[in-house]
């Protein structure tokens, strides 16, 4: 019998398959490679010379490109769903901090390919590669469990960046898992890391531990990427994925890298030793040169330059070049012949640079470095020039082919213009080089991406390439950390007769600087012009230099001009002068200042804040308003009252050089507002700026419209009173947890460098943390045996201490005060704080832990201060971000007792990565850079609101005050202006047209404003009046007007109030999570989104804060202080909005929600919470009872005492106050004007009595008159009750009157209703 037939399997064969593939793709089978490679040839792509890189690097690039598209297409629909939910790679930098220090790492290996490839994966899985943590999370079931370890390390930790607590419990769970550990081992080595543990405490993390099941499985994954990584290198035409490397060959100029941890450090130097500065700078990065500021050496000399701009090369530019070393004509026009031809030989640049030298005669060691450095530029420039119009055609076209098109890029930008082989720049501050009114602009050519125009780093930009440090700087290298030395400046010695004396100042000038026999040497330099004349200035000095005092000087230049001679007399009436401080404490402290040195001229001075707002009779009465730049931003943009607004004289802005910051914007706005008003109207405004020390004063200057010969004065740090040593310590430890401890280690040895001979300060970033690092200071003290240097050796100090502490109220401060350490931060109480700076202040105590409030409020100076870490919360961006710079010059300040000091130290310590920032802020090499652009669209809104811009033409005139337009110009390439802009329009008249139609359109879709393209003419509305007067920005105006429904309820109002653009950065962070999931379900307003979603957390912060619930976290704390910062003005816009569109209910409901914001109750709580003088016993009491509110107005005290539960006293009390509570009875008279126009006169009664401590001077209400429905507001109009119409005149009440026409709909109603509803009152209607 036959065998039965073999099944046929071809139709399984992969060759068979029905899956169409694409040509070349393969198909998996195994592939004979016989007469495709010739066995001879193996081995040949060892040789690199063969190997054509940049054809391997474009088919790699078009490969992943393919890749990545594929990717976008098969996740599109789902990732465009999750909109700002989708993970990109910016994402990765920001969830770890924004560190910078992955942007340091040449990222052009496998670690950007993984970090790229799992950003569209997994977040999580990014922070694991960035962090180097060991475990993280496979399924859902463990990702919960881990995020509940989170909140547990989180607690016990304390205040702490997020990837300290990640790496934190990543160390807690590798101990928990080790096998080879005890219980009690484990506990030992967790305490380490997290401090104490409660028994309970280890044993809840003990449990989470074991729910962990895939612990360990990550190591098998790493295996597979490796496998992965490997399979890369393999390179053929199907298009395999391929990763290069840095090749050798490209780029030899960027020959700096970051070096992981302390690797090599053994190889050149010994630990601990000290490296001369030249060597130091080559061994690291090249972002650091030290010796270069200030020095004279021909190494610095030579690098300056090294580089020539190709606008300065022309015919005979190598001619002239070569004629300075060879004097002779006729050799050097033989040797430039000669150049020329070896320059633009095809020989290698080893061969040039050797025949160069010969033909140099091999001592122009710097002539020869300069040719070989801008080889093609000569060449290829000086052929150009010496081309006719015809020739120059193909000589470009031989550039491109070349790909030399960046040195036609450089003639073309960044400069305007050449005259005689110099730059000539176009000067913002020229009226002739600006737009002129009237002038009609460009039609705008394209939009322009603003978002890529913003520096995403804020203010952490660091627009400068390289640091130079002073001669005398040196570098240490240590395990764990690197630390840079900065030697105290020498001060400038004083010269005969440079100080001006008080006393030849004119008599009536001289009260001000009582107790000063001179002006000190910079505000004498400045007195001729502070005093004498009235030019714009711009005064820039290290901290601690004396401005204020200079701002003294112009205030009394100011008042000299309202003086009367005769009598001596001022006329205060005729002017107001504004000082613009940065922060609230400093406000206050200026206030103080000025009232004190001021107050024997009658002058008034008063703070203006959001905090502090002032009446008109109070404004008409103060001659000196201290604010900030916000406040008089916002003053500024209302049109409807510049009764004072106009008599401004002077405006002092001080701390100016946070241009760079994030609230840079707002200064600009407000100078470019003041610049061209004062243009317009002719009315002059004396601008004085004051600022710390920064390389690009001109163009600071420039945009003050200061004249650089008269009102421009520089001051370097050798100025300071007390000259800073520096010392900059930059931890290279990888996971957070153990730098944490690096720098805990470092602080101790720092503060043990100096405690035996000077006082220390040591500033840290959260009020917990301060008692933190004094517990280990003196633990780590206590174990080493070196406490006795901690306290003063002096009999009676031990019991002098005890007994301080005994007395102390904060248990912290009682621990540590009789060991010689003092904690002082705003959560303690004032008696505690002023003893601990008594304490200070006599020397008693050495060391003094503190946050930065004691930089800002309290003149407290120390020999040296300790920045200790320099990463602090941000509500705003929803992370720890670096210290701001106006921060740290601050505390920074602290440091040096002019009296005792001949200079003082300041040590910063840092993470590695930003030891470059800091550098250049503490040494004047951080330029000053514009934020504009960022708020840009909300900037041009305010002003179209204020009518200052009605079109196009006047939006780019108005651009060109700004800072903004200063650095386009000085710096075109970094503010993304392309060559073909600066071709034929040196003064971006049309990148400025473009920018501006770009945000205008940006207006116009979040329904702001009207704008016509075709005439350029911009028209406001409600919406985008609203956004300008309440400080929204315009994409949360778009939100509102999107969401907003008149049917909506309180559910949707806190919905839409969650949504705004001002909380998109607030994150909900893992450890969070168990706390918020709590707190939803406790507040009473349901939240429909999910823990995981950001506005929910908004929302319940929210009502959390209006509930009066205590949060725990330092990070929860802040995210609600910040939310309910931004509350008020939010609310209140969104009602605004609701009235202006006759929702009427709507509107009662936004109304309700901003008084229980404003109030921290909710409606169905007595009114009576309102008042403060109430026991809240009585109010719980009442609340009980549940009797209609209504109702009390009837009852007696006796009553009421009843209905309380018979307390007599508490019965005329709360009688008293339901007869405080707002009330107004209302009368109206109706008479028909026309058949659709009706006119209603109404009579308003107060009916409350009423007292100045509760009520104030003015209480404000709204008027409403709404449709039978109580559907739709037909008028609105708000009525202020000022105290003296309020009272009763002879026992009878004042009645007011208001008179207003309201449409008559048809059909006709039966009735309308007239509402009169307090404004700030809840359930006063």
């Amino acid at each position: 019998m036959a065998p039965p037939p073999k099944p046929d399997m071809s139709q399984y064969a992969y060759a068979k398959s029905t899956v169409t593939r694409r040509d070349n793709e393969p198909t998996g089978e195994a592939e004979s490679l016989k007469g495709r490679i010739d066995p001879k040839s193996m081995g040949s792509r060892a040789f690199k010379e063969d190997v054509d890189l940049e054809a391997k690097r474009k088919r790699a690039d078009k490969e992943r490109e393919r890749r990545e598209r594929k990717e976008e297409a098969a996740v599109g629909g789902s990732k465009r769903k999750a909109g700002a939910s989708a993970v990109r790679y910016g994402d990765v930098l920001e969830a770890t901090q924004d560190r910078e220090s992955l942007l340091l790492i040449p990222l052009r290996g496998s670690l950007f390919q993984i970090l790229v490839r799992t950003a569209f994966a997994d977040l999580h899985n990014a922070i694991y590669l960035v962090e180097g943590l060991n475990y993280r999370p496979r399924t859902a079931e463990t990702r919960s469990v881990y995020e509940l370890m989170l909140s547990a390390v989180h607690s016990c930790l304390g205040d702490q960046p997020q990837d300290m607590v990640r790496s934190a419990t990543d160390l807690v769970l590798e101990t928990l898992k080790s096998e080879d550990l005890k219980d009690f081992d484990k506990k030992r080595e967790i305490e380490g890391l997290v401090g104490s543990l409660k028994p309970e405490d280890f044993s809840q993390l003990v449990s989470l531990a074991k729910k962990i099941t895939d612990y360990g499985q990550e190591d098998e994954k790493g295996e597979k990427d490796e496998e992965e990584e490997k399979a890369g290198a393999i390179d053929d035409d199907v298009g395999v994925a391929v990763v290069f490397e840095d090749d050798d060959e490209s780029d030899a100029s960027d020959d700096f890298e970051v070096r992981s941890e302390s690797e090599d450090e053994e190889d050149d130097q010994v630990e601990g030793e000290d490296v001369p500065m030249d060597d130091a700078a080559g061994s690291d990065d090249e972002q650091i040169v030290i010796g270069g500021a200030g020095s004279s050496s021909k190494a610095s000399g030579a690098a300056t330059t090294d580089v020539v701009s190709a606008r300065e090369i022309d015919g005979f530019w190598l001619q002239r070049l070569i004629a300075q070393s060879f004097p002779d004509p006729l050799e050097a026009a033989e040797k430039t012949t000669t150049a020329m031809s070896l320059l633009s030989s095809e020989a290698n640049t080893r061969d040039v640079e050797n025949s160069l030298m010969e033909l140099t005669d091999y001592d122009k060691f710097a002539l020869v470095h300069v040719l070989i450095n801008n080889r093609e530029k000569i060449v290829w420039c000086t052929k150009l020039a010496r081309s006719d119009e015809d020739e120059k055609v193909d000589v470009q076209v031989v550039m491109r082919e070349k790909g030399l098109g960046w040195i036609l890029k450089e003639l073309a930008g960044d400069k305007t213009t050449t005259k005689g082989g110099k730059d000539v720049k176009a000067d913002p501050t020229s009226s002739k080089l600006n737009l002129a009114p009237g002038t009609v602009a460009p039609a705008p050519r394209k939009t322009v991406d603003l978002e890529s125009m913003a520096f995403s780093q804020g203010s952490r930009l660091m627009s400068n390439k390289k640091c130079k440090l002073p001669e005398g700087s040196f570098k240490r290298t240590k395990k764990g950390y690197e630390e840079v030395h900065v030697p105290a400046p020498k001060p400038t010695p004083l010269q005969p007769g440079e100080l001006v004396a008080v006393a030849t100042m004119p008599q009536w000038a001289q009260k001000p600087f009582e107790g000063f026999p001179n002006l000190n040497r910079i505000q004498s330099r400045l007195y001729p012009v502070a005093f004498g004349t009235d030019e714009p200035l711009l005064l820039c000095a290290p901290t601690g230099a004396g401005k204020t005092n200079v701002a003294v000087l112009t205030i009394l230049s100011e008042m000299a001009k309202h003086r009367d001679e005769t009598t001596g007399e001022f006329r205060f009436d005729d002017f107001k002068i504004v000082y613009v401080a940065p922060m609230k404490a400093l406000v206050q402290e200026m206030v103080g200042n000025f009232s004190k040195r001021l107050s024997s001229y009658g002058i008034v001075v008063n703070e203006l804040t959001g905090d502090r707002q002032l009446t008109k009779a109070q404004i008409a009465e103060t001659q000196i308003i201290v604010t900030t730049p916000e406040k008089w931003d916002v003053i500024t943009r209302k049109s409807t009252d510049t009764s004072y607004t106009n008599l401004v004289r002077l405006i002092i802005i001080d701390e100016i050089h946070l241009l760079h910051d994030d609230r840079g914007p707002v200064i600009e706005s407000i100078v470019a507002r003041t610049i061209r008003r004062m243009e317009q109207t002719q009315e002059y405004v004396r601008l004085v700026g004051l600022s710390a020390t920064l390389p690009n004063y001109r163009d600071v200057a420039k945009f003050l419209h200061v004249n650089p010969e008269k009102g421009l004065f520089f001051f370097d740090s050798s100025f300071r009173p007390c000259p800073l040593k520096q010392e900059f310590i930059g931890v290279t430890e990888k996971k957070a947890i153990k730098r944490y401890q690096v720098t805990n280690e470092i602080c101790y040895e720092k503060v043990l460098e100096h405690v035996k001979t000077d006082q220390i300060i040591i500033f840290v970033h959260s009020r917990k943390e301060t008692s933190k690092t004094a517990k280990f200071l003196r633990d780590l003290a206590l174990e080493n045996d070196t406490i006795t240097q901690f306290i003063r050796a002096e009999p009676g100090m031990n019991e002098l201490l005890a007994d301080e502490a005994a007395s102390a109220t904060d248990p912290n401060l009682k621990d540590l005060l009789p060991f010689g350490f003092g904690i002082h931060h705003a959560g303690m109480n004032r008696v505690d704080r002023s003893n601990v700076e008594a304490l200070f202040e006599k020397n008693i105590i050495k060391v003094l832990v503190s946050t930065a409030t004691l930089a800002w409020g309290v003149n407290l100076p120390a020999h040296v201060v300790i920045i200790k870490g320099t990463q602090i919360y941000s509500p705003e961006k929803g992370r720890w971000v670096e210290l701001s710079s106006q921060d740290t010059l601050q505390m920074l300040g602290r440091a040096g007792r002019p009296q005792y000091d001949t200079f003082g130290e300041g040590i910063i310590i840092t993470n590695h990565s930003e030891l470059q920032y800091y550098l250049s802020m503490m040494n004047q090499q951080l330029p000053i850079e514009s934020q504009f652009v960022s708020k840009l669209a909300d900037n041009l809104n305010a002003e179209i609101v204020l009518g200052t811009v009605r079109n196009r033409d006047e939006a780019v005139q108005w651009l060109g005050y700004t800072y903004l337009y200063v650095r386009m110009l000085g710096s075109p390439a970094l503010y993304s202006v392309n060559p073909d802009y600066r071709e034929d329009d040196p003064l971006l008249i049309q990148k400025r047209s473009d920018i501006i139609h770009t945000a205008a359109a940006i207006l116009e879709k979040c329904s702001l404003i009207r704008y016509d393209r075709r005439t350029g003419v911009f028209q406001s509305n409600e919406l985008g009046r609203i956004a300008s007067g309440y400080y929204v920005s315009h994409t949360s105006m778009g939100t509102y007007n999107q969401h907003l429904k008149s049917a909506s309820g309180f559910i949707e109002l806190f919905r839409v109030f969650s949504l705004s653009e001002e909380f998109k950065n607030v994150p909900v962070r893992a450890e969070e999570k168990l706390e918020l999931a709590k707190l939803l379900e406790r507040v009473p307003i349901p939240v429909k989104e999910s823990v995981d979603d950001p506005s929910a957390k908004i929302n319940v912060l929210l009502q959390a804060y209006i509930s009066n619930l205590k949060l725990d976290g330092f990070a929860l704390v802040s995210d609600m202080v910040y939310v309910t910062q931004s509350a008020g003005r939010i609310l209140r816009a969104i009602f605004e909005i609701c009235l202006k569109r006759g929702w009427a209910a709507l509107t009662h409901k936004a109304l309700a929600l901003c008084q229980m914001v404003e109030k921290r109750m909710w409606g169905s709580m007595t009114p009576l919470r309102q008042f403060k003088g109430i026991p809240m016993e009585i109010v719980r009491r009442l609340e009980r009872k549940e009797f209609p509110w209504y109702r009390y107005f009837d009852l007696e005290p006796a009553e009421l005492a009843e209905l309380i539960g018979g307390d007599p006293k508490a019965g005329r009390l709360v009688h008293k106050f339901v007869h405080q509570f707002p009330k107004l009875e209302l009368q109206a008279a109706v008479s028909p004007i026309t058949r659709s126009l009706l006119k209603i006169e109404l009579t308003i009664t107060p009916d409350f009595q009423w007292d100045e401590k509760v009520h104030g001077t003015v209480e404000a209400f709204w008027i409403l008159v709404e449709d039978v429905d109580g559907e739709i507001i037909l008028f609105h109009d708000q009525f202020l009750l000022r105290q003296r119409y309020a009272e009763p005149k002879n026992g009878v009440p004042q009645e007011s009157y208001i008179s207003f026409t309201v449409p008559m709909l048809d059909p006709l109603p039966p009735n309308y209703f007239i509402t009169a509803i307090s404004d700030r009152w809840l359930h006063s209607e």
